[in-house]
């Protein structure tokens, strides 16, 4: 996530700046996947690694292939001392906007994990509402290991997410695209216009609309 520093959000987010973690906390880190996309969920992860089980490669999701993501994935799966998944719908993102349901879908992640964490880092400078201390770390899917892991686990759930709604969508192409405003995307948005999957409040979508739609 990026964000105008020293912003903070109304709904779901608290301010960036938490008190500081001490060496006995069980940190997570938490990340999301899908904010740029026209259509589909957003959806986040939290992960809390384990010092004792190291996983080689990690690093931002974005510079990884889908092979790689994958199997780091199933390394984090496994080797991880939790993790766990939140989604934001479509219809949240509509009614909230994409930040508020990003941050969100971060609160669904990270209260779901179990065991629960003690303190969050987050990437960006803005972090949800909780009922644990967390710090928002700018660049944090490059830098913190938990982050990172966080952000594969976000990214192959939400392409997972994407494929299956294309064979509820087809012709759209979410299987390929992901719902990112690809040039194939954009024209196949024009010559079907909308499905239930895309977001409403966003331009390219919102201007394809019936004004009463």
């Amino acid at each position: 996530m990026r964000r105008r520093a020293g912003a903070t959000a109304d709904l779901f987010g608290a301010p960036a700046h938490a008190a500081p973690r001490t060496h006995r906390q069980a940190v997570c880190g938490a990340d999301e996947a899908g904010r740029g996309p026209l259509a589909g969920p957003v959806v986040a992860a939290a992960v809390i690694l384990d010092a004792q089980a190291s996983i080689d490669g990690l690093r931002d999701s974005k510079k990884l292939s889908p092979m790689q993501r994958e199997a780091l994935a199933q390394a984090i799966r496994a080797k991880a001392l939790a993790c766990a998944i939140g989604v934001a719908s479509v219809e949240e993102i509509d009614a909230l906007n994409i930040l508020q349901a990003s941050l969100l879908a971060m609160r669904r992640a990270i209260e779901a994990l179990d065991p629960p964490a003690s303190f969050a880092l987050i990437d960006g400078n803005c972090v949800p509402r909780l009922a644990i201390p967390a710090r928002a770390i700018v660049g944090g899917d490059a830098t913190e290991p938990a982050i990172s892991a966080a952000s594969i686990l976000a990214k192959v759930h939400r392409d997972a997410l994407m494929r299956a709604l294309d064979a509820v969508h087809p012709g759209y192409g979410f299987a390929r695209h992901f719902g990112y405003p690809t040039a194939e995307h954009l024209r196949r948005l024009h010559e079907l216009g909308p499905c239930a999957a895309h977001r409403r409040s966003f331009a390219p979508v919102r201007a394809l609309l019936a004004p009463d739609a």
